[in-house]
């Protein structure tokens, strides 16, 4: 494992919402960069890496979890070897420096060639990314993550809009989802993005059924290239950032 600054980082400034950073990480093939991002993986993270069968996820995996290693020693003023990213019962990763819990919430979300990397100071957060594209499928997907408003949102759109708002959706109940930490646990269809965001505004504020007086607020990231949304547990307490509504 290295722990030297990269030379030559495939991840930039991205995204700044209140209280958290958002980094976009460039997946497009390299092999010089996956070398170099492969060295800073430790051994189970190693070997995790050698058993994908497909460059590809292998690419995606080596080159973002060695950009939040760089960004997370960064923060934290530790060396590459002292972090380590245990994961809960449900699969959420945390951060420990030299086995301790770090002071830092993270999440990592990758599609074709764009990878993002959230992460702040404290609190529940999540993050997710979706490459703008057509989609097999449209309904069936929307009948397995959305809701009966939701739907018709995006069936009263039409051609390459539809995907796109599909997606913008689907990012934000993603974000959210592993936010919460229980992932698909929890029913997406079972809550709907708050209808100003599905009208246009690009940050908002609900509650879970299943999490009820928890605050969680959404905010839309994407661009020309990809649908992207955080979603952060802005309640006030222990629990929440910290962050006003």
């Amino acid at each position: 494992m290295t722990s030297a600054p990269a030379t030559a980082p495939w991840w930039h400034p991205f995204a700044t919402p209140e209280g958290a950073t958002v980094l976009h990480v460039d997946l497009t093939p390299d092999a010089a960069r996956e070398a170099g991002a492969s060295s800073w993986l430790d051994e189970e993270e190693a070997e995790r890496w050698r058993r994908y069968p497909y460059s590809g996820p292998r690419r995606q995996f080596a080159l973002c979890r060695a950009a939040l290693r760089a960004v997370l020693c960064e923060q934290l003023g530790c060396g590459n070897e002292e972090l380590s990213f245990p994961t809960s019962a449900h699969g959420k990763p945390a951060a420990l420096v030299g086995g301790e819990p770090a002071p830092v919430s993270f999440n990592v979300s990758h599609s074709g060639r764009h990878g993002l990397v959230a992460f702040a100071p404290g609190g529940r957060l999540g993050v997710d990314v979706e490459e703008l594209g057509p989609r097999r499928n449209l309904e069936l997907l929307m009948e397995g993550v959305l809701g009966p408003a939701e739907r018709a949102a995006v069936r009263s759109r039409e051609g390459p809009d539809q995907p796109r708002f599909f997606l913008r959706l689907w990012t934000m109940k993603e974000a959210l989802l592993k936010a919460h930490g229980r992932g698909f646990l929890l029913d997406a269809t079972a809550f709907e993005i708050p209808p100003a965001v599905r009208r246009g505004a690009t940050r908002g504020t609900l509650e879970l059924p299943q999490e009820p007086g928890v605050i969680w607020q959404l905010e839309e990231l994407g661009d020309e290239r990809f649908a992207a949304a955080l979603a952060r547990d802005v309640s006030p307490g222990p629990a929440g950032s910290g962050a006003q509504r």
